[in-house]
Protein backbone atom coordinates (compact mmCIF):
# COMPACT_ATOMS: atom_id res chain seq x y z
CA UNK A 1 0.00 0.00 0.00
CA UNK A 2 1.40 3.43 -0.88
CA UNK A 3 2.11 6.26 1.55
CA UNK A 4 -0.84 8.13 0.09
CA UNK A 5 -3.36 5.65 1.54
CA UNK A 6 -4.11 4.45 5.04
CA UNK A 7 -5.89 1.12 5.42
CA UNK A 8 -7.34 1.47 1.96
CA UNK A 9 -8.49 5.05 2.51
CA UNK A 10 -7.08 8.19 0.97
CA UNK A 11 -5.10 10.41 3.33
CA UNK A 12 -6.33 13.91 4.11
CA UNK A 13 -3.77 15.54 1.82
CA UNK A 14 -4.61 13.30 -1.11
CA UNK A 15 -8.33 13.83 -0.52
CA UNK A 16 -7.86 17.58 -0.72
CA UNK A 17 -5.77 17.35 -3.85
CA UNK A 18 -8.21 14.90 -5.39
CA UNK A 19 -11.11 17.25 -4.71
CA UNK A 20 -9.19 20.05 -6.44
CA UNK A 21 -8.59 17.81 -9.43
CA UNK A 22 -12.20 16.69 -9.62
CA UNK A 23 -13.37 20.29 -9.52
CA UNK A 24 -11.24 20.73 -12.65
CA UNK A 25 -8.97 23.21 -10.90
CA UNK A 26 -5.45 21.80 -11.29
CA UNK A 27 -3.33 21.98 -8.18
CA UNK A 28 -0.49 23.57 -10.12
CA UNK A 29 -2.72 26.47 -11.13
CA UNK A 30 -4.04 27.09 -7.62
CA UNK A 31 -0.68 26.92 -5.89
CA UNK A 32 1.89 29.67 -6.10
CA UNK A 33 5.41 28.76 -7.17
CA UNK A 34 6.57 30.37 -3.92
CA UNK A 35 7.07 27.98 -1.02
CA UNK A 36 3.91 27.93 1.14
CA UNK A 37 4.15 29.42 4.62
CA UNK A 38 3.84 26.77 7.34
CA UNK A 39 3.11 27.17 11.04
CA UNK A 40 5.33 29.58 12.95
CA UNK A 41 5.95 31.70 9.85
CA UNK A 42 8.52 29.29 8.43
CA UNK A 43 8.35 28.43 4.75
CA UNK A 44 7.65 24.82 3.82
CA UNK A 45 10.74 23.80 1.89
CA UNK A 46 9.89 20.11 1.71
CA UNK A 47 9.89 18.57 -1.76
CA UNK A 48 6.38 17.31 -0.99
CA UNK A 49 5.15 20.92 -1.14
CA UNK A 50 5.96 21.17 -4.84
CA UNK A 51 2.70 21.55 -6.83
CA UNK A 52 3.73 18.89 -9.34
CA UNK A 53 4.39 16.43 -6.51
CA UNK A 54 0.94 17.12 -5.10
CA UNK A 55 -0.53 16.28 -8.49
CA UNK A 56 1.54 13.11 -8.60
CA UNK A 57 0.25 12.14 -5.15
CA UNK A 58 -3.29 12.69 -6.40
CA UNK A 59 -2.71 10.39 -9.34
CA UNK A 60 -1.17 7.71 -7.16
CA UNK A 61 -3.99 7.97 -4.64
CA UNK A 62 -6.57 7.60 -7.36
CA UNK A 63 -4.71 4.60 -8.79
CA UNK A 64 -4.69 2.96 -5.36
CA UNK A 65 -8.37 3.67 -4.82
CA UNK A 66 -9.17 2.01 -8.15
CA UNK A 67 -6.88 -0.95 -7.55
CA UNK A 68 -4.61 -0.04 -10.45
CA UNK A 69 -0.89 -0.60 -10.61
CA UNK A 70 1.07 2.61 -11.22
CA UNK A 71 1.80 2.58 -15.00
CA UNK A 72 5.08 4.49 -14.88
CA UNK A 73 8.59 3.09 -14.40
CA UNK A 74 7.52 -0.55 -14.51
CA UNK A 75 10.34 -3.03 -13.95
CA UNK A 76 11.10 -5.34 -16.85
CA UNK A 77 12.70 -8.67 -16.07
CA UNK A 78 14.14 -9.31 -19.53
CA UNK A 79 15.58 -7.52 -22.55
CA UNK A 80 12.70 -5.49 -23.96
CA UNK A 81 11.93 -5.57 -27.67
CA UNK A 82 8.87 -6.96 -29.41
CA UNK A 83 8.42 -9.01 -26.27
CA UNK A 84 9.34 -8.57 -22.63
CA UNK A 85 8.70 -9.90 -19.12
CA UNK A 86 6.95 -7.67 -16.54
CA UNK A 87 6.41 -8.94 -12.98
CA UNK A 88 7.20 -12.43 -14.18
CA UNK A 89 4.60 -12.32 -16.97
CA UNK A 90 5.59 -12.61 -20.62
CA UNK A 91 4.05 -9.80 -22.64
CA UNK A 92 3.87 -8.69 -26.24
CA UNK A 93 5.63 -5.36 -25.94
CA UNK A 94 4.42 -2.26 -27.79
CA UNK A 95 6.42 0.14 -25.62
CA UNK A 96 9.90 -0.22 -27.10
CA UNK A 97 11.93 1.90 -29.53
CA UNK A 98 13.67 -1.24 -30.83
CA UNK A 99 12.07 -0.73 -34.24
CA UNK A 100 14.32 -3.05 -36.24
CA UNK A 101 14.80 -5.68 -33.55
CA UNK A 102 18.52 -5.01 -33.21
CA UNK A 103 18.79 -4.73 -29.43
CA UNK A 104 20.89 -7.68 -28.32
CA UNK A 105 21.78 -8.68 -31.88
CA UNK A 106 24.82 -11.02 -31.63
CA UNK A 107 26.90 -8.96 -34.05
CA UNK A 108 26.31 -5.83 -31.99
CA UNK A 109 27.04 -7.47 -28.64
CA UNK A 110 30.27 -8.98 -29.99
CA UNK A 111 31.39 -5.61 -31.39
CA UNK A 112 30.56 -3.88 -28.11
CA UNK A 113 32.47 -6.49 -26.09
CA UNK A 114 35.53 -6.07 -28.30
CA UNK A 115 35.35 -2.27 -28.12
CA UNK A 116 34.99 -2.36 -24.35
CA UNK A 117 38.00 -4.63 -24.06
CA UNK A 118 40.07 -2.23 -26.16
CA UNK A 119 38.78 1.16 -25.04
CA UNK A 120 37.09 0.61 -21.70
CA UNK A 121 33.68 1.94 -20.69
CA UNK A 122 34.43 5.68 -20.74
CA UNK A 123 36.52 8.24 -22.60
CA UNK A 124 37.01 9.81 -19.15
CA UNK A 125 36.45 13.46 -20.02
CA UNK A 126 35.03 15.79 -22.64
CA UNK A 127 36.37 15.27 -26.15
CA UNK A 128 37.71 18.83 -26.27
CA UNK A 129 40.09 18.03 -23.39
CA UNK A 130 40.55 14.25 -23.41
CA UNK A 131 40.80 13.98 -27.17
CA UNK A 132 38.89 11.83 -29.62
CA UNK A 133 38.89 8.19 -30.60
CA UNK A 134 38.58 6.47 -33.95
CA UNK A 135 35.12 5.14 -33.11
CA UNK A 136 33.84 8.73 -32.77
CA UNK A 137 35.01 9.53 -36.30
CA UNK A 138 33.65 6.27 -37.73
CA UNK A 139 30.18 6.76 -36.23
CA UNK A 140 30.01 10.43 -37.22
CA UNK A 141 31.04 9.62 -40.78
CA UNK A 142 28.37 6.91 -41.03
CA UNK A 143 25.67 9.27 -39.70
CA UNK A 144 26.72 12.07 -42.04
CA UNK A 145 26.59 9.70 -45.01
CA UNK A 146 22.97 8.78 -44.21
CA UNK A 147 22.00 12.41 -44.81
CA UNK A 148 24.52 13.12 -47.58
CA UNK A 149 25.91 15.68 -45.13
CA UNK A 150 29.44 17.00 -44.86
CA UNK A 151 29.79 16.07 -41.20
CA UNK A 152 28.00 15.07 -38.01
CA UNK A 153 28.55 15.24 -34.27
CA UNK A 154 27.45 12.80 -31.54
CA UNK A 155 26.47 13.73 -27.97
CA UNK A 156 25.95 11.55 -24.90
CA UNK A 157 22.27 12.53 -24.62
CA UNK A 158 19.63 12.87 -27.31
CA UNK A 159 17.66 15.39 -25.25
CA UNK A 160 20.76 17.46 -24.57
CA UNK A 161 21.70 17.37 -28.27
CA UNK A 162 18.76 19.59 -29.20
CA UNK A 163 19.19 21.88 -26.20
CA UNK A 164 22.91 22.33 -26.81
CA UNK A 165 22.52 22.92 -30.54
CA UNK A 166 19.78 25.52 -30.11
CA UNK A 167 21.66 27.21 -27.25
CA UNK A 168 24.77 27.53 -29.41
CA UNK A 169 23.00 28.89 -32.48
CA UNK A 170 20.33 31.31 -31.28
CA UNK A 171 19.84 34.16 -28.84
CA UNK A 172 17.50 36.99 -27.77
CA UNK A 173 17.39 38.64 -31.21
CA UNK A 174 16.25 35.44 -32.92
CA UNK A 175 13.00 33.51 -33.45
CA UNK A 176 12.25 29.79 -33.14
CA UNK A 177 9.13 28.50 -34.90
CA UNK A 178 8.23 24.94 -34.08
CA UNK A 179 5.37 22.57 -34.70
CA UNK A 180 2.89 22.62 -31.82
CA UNK A 181 3.59 18.92 -31.17
CA UNK A 182 7.37 19.23 -31.15
CA UNK A 183 9.37 17.21 -28.63
CA UNK A 184 10.16 18.67 -25.22
CA UNK A 185 13.90 18.90 -26.00
CA UNK A 186 13.25 21.62 -28.58
CA UNK A 187 10.92 23.56 -26.28
CA UNK A 188 13.45 23.50 -23.44
CA UNK A 189 16.26 24.53 -25.77
CA UNK A 190 14.20 27.43 -27.07
CA UNK A 191 13.33 28.57 -23.56
CA UNK A 192 16.91 28.46 -22.36
CA UNK A 193 18.53 30.25 -25.31
CA UNK A 194 16.45 33.39 -24.84
CA UNK A 195 15.06 33.53 -28.38
CA UNK A 196 11.43 34.35 -29.05
CA UNK A 197 9.49 31.10 -29.39
CA UNK A 198 6.26 30.55 -31.28
CA UNK A 199 4.47 27.39 -32.35
CA UNK A 200 2.41 26.77 -35.44
CA UNK A 201 -0.51 24.29 -35.65
CA UNK A 202 0.56 20.71 -36.25
CA UNK A 203 1.80 20.20 -39.82
CA UNK A 204 0.05 23.42 -40.95
CA UNK A 205 2.41 24.84 -43.56
CA UNK A 206 0.05 27.69 -44.47
CA UNK A 207 0.01 28.90 -40.87
CA UNK A 208 3.80 28.71 -40.70
CA UNK A 209 4.11 30.73 -43.90
CA UNK A 210 1.67 33.34 -42.60
CA UNK A 211 3.60 33.76 -39.34
CA UNK A 212 6.84 34.27 -41.23
CA UNK A 213 5.27 36.73 -43.65
CA UNK A 214 4.11 38.83 -40.71
CA UNK A 215 7.15 38.58 -38.42
CA UNK A 216 10.32 37.53 -40.28
CA UNK A 217 11.75 41.04 -40.61
CA UNK A 218 11.67 41.62 -36.84
CA UNK A 219 14.34 39.00 -36.13
CA UNK A 220 17.94 38.38 -37.12
CA UNK A 221 17.91 34.58 -37.46
CA UNK A 222 14.92 32.27 -37.59
CA UNK A 223 14.94 28.53 -36.93
CA UNK A 224 12.02 26.35 -38.05
CA UNK A 225 11.80 22.99 -36.28
CA UNK A 226 9.75 19.94 -37.23
CA UNK A 227 9.96 16.20 -36.69
CA UNK A 228 10.30 13.55 -39.36
CA UNK A 229 7.88 11.22 -37.58
CA UNK A 230 5.92 12.40 -34.55
CA UNK A 231 6.16 10.00 -31.64
CA UNK A 232 2.70 10.73 -30.23
CA UNK A 233 0.73 10.76 -33.49
CA UNK A 234 2.73 8.69 -35.96
CA UNK A 235 2.49 11.24 -38.76
CA UNK A 236 4.96 13.71 -40.25
CA UNK A 237 5.32 16.94 -42.21
CA UNK A 238 5.27 17.89 -45.86
CA UNK A 239 9.05 18.09 -46.00
CA UNK A 240 9.25 19.58 -49.49
CA UNK A 241 6.93 22.42 -48.47
CA UNK A 242 8.92 23.02 -45.29
CA UNK A 243 12.10 23.34 -47.33
CA UNK A 244 10.37 25.74 -49.75
CA UNK A 245 9.19 27.94 -46.87
CA UNK A 246 12.56 28.10 -45.16
CA UNK A 247 14.19 29.09 -48.46
CA UNK A 248 11.53 31.68 -49.22
CA UNK A 249 11.97 33.42 -45.86
CA UNK A 250 15.73 32.87 -45.35
CA UNK A 251 15.48 30.60 -42.31
CA UNK A 252 17.29 27.60 -40.93
CA UNK A 253 15.37 24.33 -40.94
CA UNK A 254 15.96 21.67 -38.29
CA UNK A 255 14.31 18.26 -38.60
CA UNK A 256 14.27 15.88 -35.66
CA UNK A 257 14.44 12.47 -37.34
CA UNK A 258 14.68 10.46 -34.12
CA UNK A 259 11.64 8.30 -34.85
CA UNK A 260 12.06 8.30 -38.64
CA UNK A 261 15.57 6.86 -38.99
CA UNK A 262 15.24 3.17 -39.75
CA UNK A 263 11.49 3.51 -40.30
CA UNK A 264 10.74 5.79 -43.26
CA UNK A 265 12.04 5.36 -46.79
CA UNK A 266 12.91 2.24 -48.74
CA UNK A 267 16.19 1.76 -46.89
CA UNK A 268 15.23 3.50 -43.65
CA UNK A 269 17.20 6.70 -44.19
CA UNK A 270 14.27 8.73 -42.87
CA UNK A 271 11.73 11.34 -43.89
CA UNK A 272 13.80 12.79 -46.75
CA UNK A 273 14.05 9.39 -48.44
CA UNK A 274 10.31 8.78 -48.16
CA UNK A 275 9.50 12.32 -49.36
CA UNK A 276 12.16 12.24 -52.12
CA UNK A 277 13.65 15.53 -50.91
CA UNK A 278 17.34 16.35 -51.20
CA UNK A 279 18.59 16.09 -47.58
CA UNK A 280 21.00 18.97 -48.20
CA UNK A 281 18.00 21.33 -48.27
CA UNK A 282 17.65 20.77 -44.51
CA UNK A 283 20.21 22.78 -42.56
CA UNK A 284 20.25 20.71 -39.37
CA UNK A 285 19.42 17.03 -39.03
CA UNK A 286 18.81 16.00 -35.44
CA UNK A 287 18.36 12.49 -34.10
CA UNK A 288 19.01 9.98 -31.35
CA UNK A 289 21.05 6.81 -31.05
CA UNK A 290 18.54 5.22 -28.66
CA UNK A 291 15.84 4.05 -31.05
CA UNK A 292 16.64 2.20 -34.28
CA UNK A 293 20.34 2.36 -33.38
CA UNK A 294 19.80 0.62 -29.99
CA UNK A 295 22.36 2.71 -28.13
CA UNK A 296 22.26 5.95 -26.16
CA UNK A 297 23.03 9.52 -27.19
CA UNK A 298 22.16 11.95 -29.95
CA UNK A 299 23.55 13.44 -33.14
CA UNK A 300 23.49 16.49 -35.40
CA UNK A 301 24.32 16.29 -39.11
CA UNK A 302 24.83 19.14 -41.54
CA UNK A 303 27.53 21.34 -43.03
CA UNK A 304 31.16 21.20 -41.99
CA UNK A 305 30.93 24.78 -40.71
CA UNK A 306 27.95 23.92 -38.51
CA UNK A 307 29.69 20.91 -36.97
CA UNK A 308 33.00 22.73 -36.43
CA UNK A 309 31.10 25.52 -34.69
CA UNK A 310 29.13 23.16 -32.44
CA UNK A 311 32.27 21.24 -31.43
CA UNK A 312 33.62 24.44 -29.90
CA UNK A 313 30.45 26.08 -28.58
CA UNK A 314 27.68 23.55 -27.84
CA UNK A 315 27.49 23.19 -24.02
CA UNK A 316 26.57 19.51 -24.17
CA UNK A 317 29.73 18.86 -26.18
CA UNK A 318 32.27 21.16 -24.56
CA UNK A 319 31.23 20.58 -20.95
CA UNK A 320 30.13 16.95 -21.09
CA UNK A 321 32.00 13.66 -21.31
CA UNK A 322 32.37 12.19 -24.77
CA UNK A 323 30.38 9.21 -26.03
CA UNK A 324 31.94 5.98 -24.69
CA UNK A 325 33.09 3.17 -26.94
CA UNK A 326 30.26 0.69 -26.13
CA UNK A 327 27.57 3.22 -27.10
CA UNK A 328 29.36 4.44 -30.21
CA UNK A 329 30.19 0.97 -31.53
CA UNK A 330 26.66 -0.31 -30.83
CA UNK A 331 25.17 2.52 -32.90
CA UNK A 332 27.70 2.12 -35.71
CA UNK A 333 27.10 -1.62 -35.96
CA UNK A 334 23.34 -1.04 -35.96
CA UNK A 335 23.73 1.34 -38.92
CA UNK A 336 25.70 -1.29 -40.78
CA UNK A 337 23.05 -3.94 -40.09
CA UNK A 338 20.24 -1.61 -41.17
CA UNK A 339 22.01 -0.93 -44.45
CA UNK A 340 22.92 -4.55 -45.03
CA UNK A 341 19.48 -5.94 -44.19
CA UNK A 342 16.84 -3.64 -45.72
CA UNK A 343 14.32 -6.44 -45.29
CA UNK A 344 14.08 -5.37 -41.63
CA UNK A 345 12.79 -1.97 -42.73
CA UNK A 346 10.34 -3.58 -45.15
CA UNK A 347 9.09 -5.94 -42.45
CA UNK A 348 8.63 -3.06 -40.00
CA UNK A 349 6.67 -1.04 -42.53
CA UNK A 350 4.45 -4.02 -43.36
CA UNK A 351 3.77 -4.61 -39.66
CA UNK A 352 2.95 -0.95 -39.15
CA UNK A 353 0.49 -0.96 -42.04
CA UNK A 354 -1.10 -4.15 -40.74
CA UNK A 355 -1.66 -2.61 -37.31
CA UNK A 356 -3.13 0.55 -38.83
CA UNK A 357 -5.47 -1.39 -41.12
CA UNK A 358 -6.64 -3.74 -38.37
CA UNK A 359 -7.19 -0.84 -35.94
CA UNK A 360 -9.27 1.10 -38.45
CA UNK A 361 -11.19 -2.07 -39.27
CA UNK A 362 -11.97 -2.38 -35.55
CA UNK A 363 -13.12 1.26 -35.53
CA UNK A 364 -10.36 2.38 -33.19
CA UNK A 365 -9.36 6.04 -33.45
CA UNK A 366 -5.81 6.11 -34.83
CA UNK A 367 -5.80 9.83 -35.54
CA UNK A 368 -3.55 10.94 -38.37
CA UNK A 369 -1.03 8.10 -38.11
CA UNK A 370 0.79 7.09 -41.28
CA UNK A 371 0.96 3.54 -39.97
CA UNK A 372 4.68 2.93 -39.74
CA UNK A 373 6.45 2.49 -36.40
CA UNK A 374 4.07 4.58 -34.28
CA UNK A 375 0.28 4.40 -34.11
CA UNK A 376 -1.83 5.77 -31.26
CA UNK A 377 -5.25 4.54 -30.21
CA UNK A 378 -6.90 7.76 -29.09
CA UNK A 379 -9.33 7.19 -26.23
CA UNK A 380 -9.87 10.76 -25.05
CA UNK A 381 -10.68 10.25 -21.38
CA UNK A 382 -7.57 9.91 -19.19
CA UNK A 383 -9.01 7.47 -16.67
CA UNK A 384 -10.44 5.23 -19.36
CA UNK A 385 -7.04 5.24 -21.07
CA UNK A 386 -5.19 4.16 -17.92
CA UNK A 387 -7.77 1.48 -17.17
CA UNK A 388 -7.49 0.21 -20.74
CA UNK A 389 -3.70 -0.04 -20.47
CA UNK A 390 -4.02 -1.90 -17.18
CA UNK A 391 -6.51 -4.39 -18.61
CA UNK A 392 -4.38 -5.00 -21.69
CA UNK A 393 -1.32 -5.66 -19.56
CA UNK A 394 -3.24 -8.31 -17.63
CA UNK A 395 -4.02 -9.92 -20.99
CA UNK A 396 -0.35 -9.90 -21.99
CA UNK A 397 -0.09 -6.71 -24.09
CA UNK A 398 2.07 -3.81 -22.92
CA UNK A 399 1.03 -0.49 -24.48
CA UNK A 400 1.85 2.71 -22.64
CA UNK A 401 -0.88 5.23 -21.70
CA UNK A 402 -0.22 8.87 -22.59
CA UNK A 403 -2.33 11.44 -20.74
CA UNK A 404 -2.21 15.25 -20.43
CA UNK A 405 0.06 17.18 -20.23
CA UNK A 406 1.94 14.76 -22.51
CA UNK A 407 -0.86 15.26 -25.05
CA UNK A 408 -3.64 17.89 -25.25
CA UNK A 409 -6.69 17.61 -23.01
CA UNK A 410 -9.27 15.01 -24.09
CA UNK A 411 -6.76 13.29 -26.37
CA UNK A 412 -5.35 10.67 -23.98
CA UNK A 413 -4.23 7.59 -25.84
CA UNK A 414 -2.40 4.30 -25.85
CA UNK A 415 0.73 4.52 -27.96
CA UNK A 416 1.74 1.42 -29.90
CA UNK A 417 5.35 1.18 -31.05
CA UNK A 418 5.59 -1.43 -33.79
CA UNK A 419 8.67 -3.57 -34.38
CA UNK A 420 9.92 -5.55 -37.35
CA UNK A 421 9.87 -8.52 -34.97
CA UNK A 422 6.19 -8.41 -34.08
CA UNK A 423 4.19 -11.24 -35.63
CA UNK A 424 0.82 -11.02 -37.33
CA UNK A 425 -0.61 -12.85 -34.32
CA UNK A 426 0.89 -10.23 -31.96
CA UNK A 427 -0.66 -7.39 -33.92
CA UNK A 428 -4.07 -8.95 -34.53
CA UNK A 429 -4.35 -10.08 -30.92
CA UNK A 430 -3.45 -6.65 -29.55
CA UNK A 431 -5.99 -4.88 -31.75
CA UNK A 432 -8.75 -7.36 -30.89
CA UNK A 433 -8.02 -7.12 -27.14
CA UNK A 434 -7.96 -3.32 -27.31
CA UNK A 435 -11.32 -3.23 -29.05
CA UNK A 436 -12.89 -5.67 -26.58
CA UNK A 437 -11.65 -3.93 -23.45
CA UNK A 438 -12.42 -0.44 -24.72
CA UNK A 439 -15.96 -1.48 -25.64
CA UNK A 440 -16.51 -2.80 -22.12
CA UNK A 441 -15.26 0.46 -20.60
CA UNK A 442 -17.45 2.50 -22.93
CA UNK A 443 -20.54 0.44 -22.19
CA UNK A 444 -19.90 0.79 -18.46
CA UNK A 445 -19.69 4.56 -18.86
CA UNK A 446 -16.28 4.61 -17.21
CA UNK A 447 -14.70 8.05 -17.34
CA UNK A 448 -12.85 10.54 -15.19
CA UNK A 449 -16.02 12.61 -14.87
CA UNK A 450 -18.24 9.80 -13.63
CA UNK A 451 -15.52 8.47 -11.34
CA UNK A 452 -14.97 11.95 -9.92
CA UNK A 453 -18.61 12.17 -8.85
CA UNK A 454 -18.44 8.78 -7.16
CA UNK A 455 -15.16 9.57 -5.42
CA UNK A 456 -16.35 12.95 -4.20
CA UNK A 457 -19.44 11.36 -2.71
CA UNK A 458 -17.25 8.76 -1.01
CA UNK A 459 -14.78 11.32 0.31
CA UNK A 460 -17.52 13.55 1.73
CA UNK A 461 -19.33 10.66 3.39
Amino acid sequence: MSAETTRGRLTRGVKAALLDTMRKTPVAEKTSHAAPVARGGRRDMSFASLPAYQQLSTQRGLSDALGLSFPFYRTHDARAGAGSVIDGQKVVNFASYDYLGLNGHPEITRAVAAATEQWGTSVSASRITAGERGFHHDLERALADIYDAEASLVFVSGHATAISTIAALLGPKDLILHDSLIHNCVVVGAQLCGATRRSFPHNDMDALSDILAATRDRFERVLIVSEGLYSMDGDGPDLARLADIKEQFDCWLMVDDAHALGILGTTGRGIFEMADVDPKRIDIWLGTLSKTLVSCGGYVAGSRVLIDYLKLTAPGMVYSVGLPAPAAVAALTAIQLMQREPERVARLQANGQRFLHKAREAKLDVGTSWGYAVTPVVVGDSLRTILLADRLLKRGYNAFPIVPPGVPEQSARLRFFISSEHTAEDIDGAVAATREELTQLEQAGTSLGTMAKLMMAKIRS
